[in-house]
C-alpha cells in the first residue's frame, strides 16, 4: 500500500471551471449566463452561438473536466492521498453554488480550489474568486455554515503543465512533411484579452505593459521552445499570438490574432507553422473552433501547412502536478517549510492573491484572497 499523504487541514478539492452547453437547447441559456448584465439580445446570442451549433450544440469542456476528475481521483488514490474531488462551473451545470452546497452538506469545511486557468488575469483568476464569493454569500443567506476556501496558485510554469505541451509540439513537428519541418515556426496561442486587463494583471508591482498575463505566457513559450530545441536539435522561431477576441472593436485587445499571424508568416516565406495553445488547459471550444476550424481554414486558404499541438487535458503528469500543488499548499498551511516547484525565470506564483491583484472593472467581493470578506 502507498504511504498516506497528508492534505490536512484541507478536506476536499474543488475543480472550478467555466462550463459549457451539452446540447442545442443549452446554447442560448448558457450564453445568457456568460453575458448576464450586458444586455445582449437573444437574437445576437444565437448568432454568437453558431460555433457551438457547428458541434451539435455541445461544448467539449464538460467531458474534458469529467476526464480530469477521473485522472485526479485515480492519481490521488494510487498515491494514498485521501482527498475527495468535487466539480463546479461558473456558467453551467454543475453550478458552483450547488456544488458548494453539496460540499457543506458532506461536512467539508476546508476546501482547496483548482481553477482550469493557469495564468493571472481578471477572467482567469479574480472572476473565479468573485464567483466563489457570490456562492458563499448565497450559502450564507441560507443559514449554512460557510467553509474556508483557498485557491491553488497559478501553475503555468509547473513541470506537470509544461512538459506535456513540449511533447505535443514535438509530435506536431514530426507530423509535418519532412521538407518543411525544420523551417517551421511555432505560434504559441492564448486567449486575447483587453490590453487594459492585461496591463493590470497580477500583483500591483507587476502591472504595466502586458502585466503578469503576457509575462507568464512568454516565460512558458520560452521554456517550451528551449525544450523543443533540445529534443529536436532545431531552433524553431516562435511568437506569442492571440485568439478568441470578443467585445467592441474600438477597445484595444492583445494582438496579433492567429489568423493575421498566419498570413504574415506565409507572406514572409515561412514553410509551416505549429499552433501550440499554451493558454488553455484542454481542447475546449476556443481550441476546436478558433484554431482547428477558423485558423486551419485560413492556413489552407494560404497553402500553409499547419499542425495544432495538444493541450494538457487529463495527462497523468498534470494530475500529478495538482497533487503536488495540493501537498505544498497543505504543508504551508501547517507551517512547514515547503519547496515550490516551478520552471523558468519567474518562480512560483503567490499562494494568496494580494490586494489589487487583477482588479475588477467595478469593485466586487472576491473570496480566497487577501481582500476576501470570508476569512
Amino acid at each position: 500500500m502507498p504511504d498516506v499523504l497528508d492534505a490536512s487541514p484541507y478536506d476536499a478539492l474543488l475543480l472550478l471551471s467555466f462550463g459549457g452547453p451539452e446540447g442545442p437547447d443549452d446554447v442560448v441559456p448558457f450564453l445568457e449566463n456568460v453575458t448576464r448584465g450586458r444586455g445582449i439580445p437573444k437574437e445576437r446570442l444565437k448568432e454568437v452561438g453558431q460555433h457551438y451549433f457547428l458541434f451539435g450544440g455541445v461544448s467539449p469542456i464538460n467531458d474534458q473536466n469529467r476526464a480530469l476528475l477521473d485522472a485526479l481521483r485515480k492519481d490521488f488514490a494510487e498515491h494514498g492521498l485521501d482527498l475527495p474531488v468535487y466539480w463546479g462551473n461558473r456558467n453551467w451545470a454543475p453550478y458552483l453554488t450547488d456544488t458548494l452546497r453539496e460540499m457543506v452538506g458532506d461536512g467539508r469545511r476546508r476546501i482547496l480550489v483548482l481553477a482550469t486557468s493557469a495564468y493571472a488575469s481578471y477572467s482567469g483568476c479574480r472572476q473565479y474568486r468573485e464567483n466563489l464569493a457570490d456562492a458563499l454569500a448565497a450559502l450564507e443567506s441560507e443559514g449554512l455554515e460557510l467553509p474556508k476556501i483557498d485557491k491553488l496558485r497559478h501553475y503555468f510554469n509547473h513541470p506537470g503543465f509544461v512538459e506535456p505541451m513540449v511533447d505535443g509540439v514535438v509530435r506536431s513537428l514530426a507530423e509535418l512533411p519532412e521538407e518543411v519541418r525544420d523551417g517551421a515556426h511555432i505560434a504559441f496561442c492564448t486567449h486575447s484579452i483587453p490590453t487594459s486587463a492585461a496591463d493590470s494583471s497580477g500583483p500591483v508591482e507587476e502591472h504595466g505593459d502586458g502585466g503578469a498575463y503576457v509575462r507568464q505566457h512568454l516565460d512558458v513559450a520560452r521554456l517550451i521552445a528551449d525544450a523543443v530545441r533540445e529534443r529536436t536539435g532545431v531552433d524553431h522561431p516562435w511568437q506569442l499570438v492571440y485568439q478568441s477576441r470578443s467585445g467592441a472593436p474600438h477597445i484595444p485587445w492583445l494582438e496579433p490574432d492567429i489568423c493575421d499571424h498566419l498570413e504574415e508568416r506565409q507572406a514572409a516565406g515561412v514553410p509551416a507553422v505549429v499552433m501550440a495553445p499554451i493558454g488553455f488547459v484542454s481542447d475546449h471550444m476556443e481550441v476546436l473552433y478558433d484554431l482547428d476550424t477558423e485558423a486551419t481554414a485560413k492556413a489552407e486558404e494560404l497553402g500553409l501547412p499547419v499542425r495544432r499541438s495538444a493541450t494538457v487535458g487529463a495527462d497523468p503528469r498534470f494530475a500529478a502536478a495538482v497533487r503536488d500543488l495540493v501537498l505544498e499548499r497543505a504543508g504551508d498551511e501547517r507551517g512547514q517549510e515547503v519547496t515550490l516547484c516551478a520552471l523558468g525565470t519567474l518562480g512560483a506564483s503567490h499562494n494568496l492573491c494580494p490586494v489589487g491583484c487583477c482588479p475588477a472593472r467595478a469593485p466586487r467581493p472576491a473570496a480566497a484572497g487577501a481582500d476576501s470578506p470570508y476569512a
